[in-house]
């Protein structure tokens, strides 16, 4: 029997001809500590579940569903937003994927595609796809940014409406219109 936790596969040692089935539920020790890894309030539910298929001789496809109930922060009052996450998760690691060297590189059509690793840690795998999931700004129902203004004292605030970048010659337009109209 091996000493290597259970959510770290060695995929040489995988059946080469038949699907593997996966599952990882961390338990509440494990969500906590994930959830303090992607700065959210709790993780009250958390599943990957789904399948390692063989891909040729030595390539690999894993084809799994991530099941989740999060706790954010709203972006406005800071009270408990709750969302529940189901998506699919989608990894093909490769024996003969070419990493770019270049400065500046195009996405592939297929980001799914990866290097083939010695050993593949699902809980990795697992945290990855969440954090992908996450809602960057998570809001409330309801929630309404409000409109605050600040200046020195005894002179206007500046407006959204100010900062628009046709605002000034709009206001250059009116007063020379205006000055034209005092002329004649």
């Amino acid at each position: 029997m091996s000493d290597r936790p259970r959510h770290i596969v060695r995929l040489s040692d995988l059946p080469s001809r038949k699907r593997t089935p996966i599952q990882i539920e961390p338990d509440a020790a494990g969500r906590a500590e994930l959830a303090e890894a992607l700065d959210v309030l709790t993780i009250r539910k958390l599943r990957l579940e789904g399948e390692l298929i063989p891909m040729g001789k030595t390539d690999w496809r894993l084809e799994a569903t991530l099941g989740a109930t999060v706790q954010q922060a709203c972006v406005v009052t800071l009270e408990p937003v709750t969302t529940r996450i189901d998506d699919d998760v989608l990894r093909t690691y490769s024996a003969n994927f070419e990493d770019p060297d270049a400065a500046e590189v195009e996405m592939p059509e297929d980001d799914t595609t990866e290097p083939l690793p010695e050993t593949l840690d699902l809980v990795a795998v697992m945290a990855e796809a969440l954090a992908l999931s996450l809602p960057p700004f998570p809001r409330k129902n309801g929630a309404e940014i409000g409109s605050v203004q600040y200046t020195e004292p005894g002179k206007a605030a500046m407006t959204d409406e100010d900062a628009r970048p046709f605002a000034g010659l709009a206001a250059l337009r009116d007063s020379l219109e205006n000055k034209d109209d005092d002329v004649s």
